[in-house]
């Protein structure tokens, strides 16, 4: 079988390997989507992780069919579409370190067990929308972490994947109002075509100003004038969004971070002292790893439209090279038939 690896820095290579044996306790999939992230681009450039340094399978993004099926597995027969959770390989999580990546046309998932290492999803949901599973749920542990609550506010900064993941885990959750933040018009097209109420282009517009026009005046402890905004999420990781939830952030609104930002951010906290504000930070799915799978299952023409961009696997090192490129695609998602 072909799997996709790091064989150094700023290299891949598609590398034959042996087919897996399955175990007592374990499955093979066949892998039928999986998308690619941006640490995936991190790991080809540094040449895989000190572990794995040149020699590292990449891919935690999956869906497929069950192929084999270990004599003490329970719930799962050959013949099953499942999602994967990465975090569950006893060795190594998968595309992240561990000994497989889920970029191969068959992967070991071993000690399987359904809602742990894996979810069965139906047999009409595409497996290109499946294989956001994993990245979903880091949107929904984002999301979580802030508390919604009907008629809330929301502002998200950032519409990539996470981003976008997010707004409609907000409206689903019932939030009264979600704006989403961005530099590229494409992707505000696309936060309103899977739910936001409204976008602002912070390229072309003062967004402090933009967000109290569409959120009304709040109000910090003191009585200076804020928006009206209840929950923000920094879904981009640039300066720039923490400066403007700075300056707008009324009483006791909630900051939630799910970006990775790259340097050190500068807060003045004298000029959010009166704001009480509660900055919760997000990262990973301690719990969401299959509770965002009904989401994605009741929504699923919603969560395709993040999907920007989809390649076969022959083609994989071609798609790795565009999901790195900045401004070439959003979300690529790589087919196996």
């Amino acid at each position: 079988m072909r799997t996709v690896m790091v064989t150094g820095p700023g290299q891949t290579a598609m590398v034959e390997e042996p087919e897996p044996s399955c175990g007592p306790k374990d499955i093979v999939v066949k892998v039928k989507a999986c998308g690619i992230c941006g640490s995936d681009a991190l790991y080809i450039s540094t040449g895989g992780l000190p572990s794995r340094q040149g020699a590292m399978p990449l891919g935690h993004e999956a869906a497929g069919e069950v192929i084999d099926v270990g004599d003490e597995v329970r719930g799962l027969r050959v013949g099953d579409r499942v999602v994967i959770n990465p975090m569950s390989d006893p060795r190594g999580v998968i595309g992240n370190g561990g000994p497989t990546g889920a970029l191969t046309d068959a992967l070991l998932v071993q000690d399987a067990e359904v809602g742990r290492s894996v979810a069965i999803i139906p047999d009409d949901l595409p497996f290109d929308v499946a294989a956001l599973n994993e990245p979903m749920a880091v949107a929904h542990h984002g999301v979580n972490r802030t508390s919604p609550k009907a008629g809330d506010r929301v502002v998200v900064f950032g519409a990539g994947p996470i981003g976008l993941g997010a707004a409609i885990a907000y409206k689903t959750k019932g939030v009264e109002h979600v704006i989403v933040v961005d530099v590229i018009e494409s992707r505000l097209e696309k936060a309103l075509a899977v739910g936001a109420d409204a976008v602002i282009n912070s390229a072309e517009e003062d967004v402090v100003a933009r967000i109290r026009g569409l959120h009304g005046t709040g109000a910090d402890a003191v009585g200076a004038p804020r928006a009206g905004t209840d929950i923000y999420l920094d879904a981009a990781g640039v300066p720039e969004v923490i400066n403007a939830v700075m300056s707008s952030a009324k009483h006791n609104a909630t900051v939630g971070i799910v970006a990775v930002h790259k340097k050190p951010v500068p807060i003045d906290f004298r000029k959010i002292l009166s704001t009480e504000l509660t900055l919760v930070m997000a990262m990973g799915y301690p719990t969401e790893i299959f509770e965002v799978t009904e989401s994605i299952i009741a929504n699923r023409d919603l969560y395709a439209r993040i999907i920007s961009d989809r390649f076969r696997f022959d083609d994989a090192l071609e798609a790795l090279k565009v999901a790195s490129t900045p401004g070439a695609a959003d979300k690529v998602i790589i087919t196996f038939d």
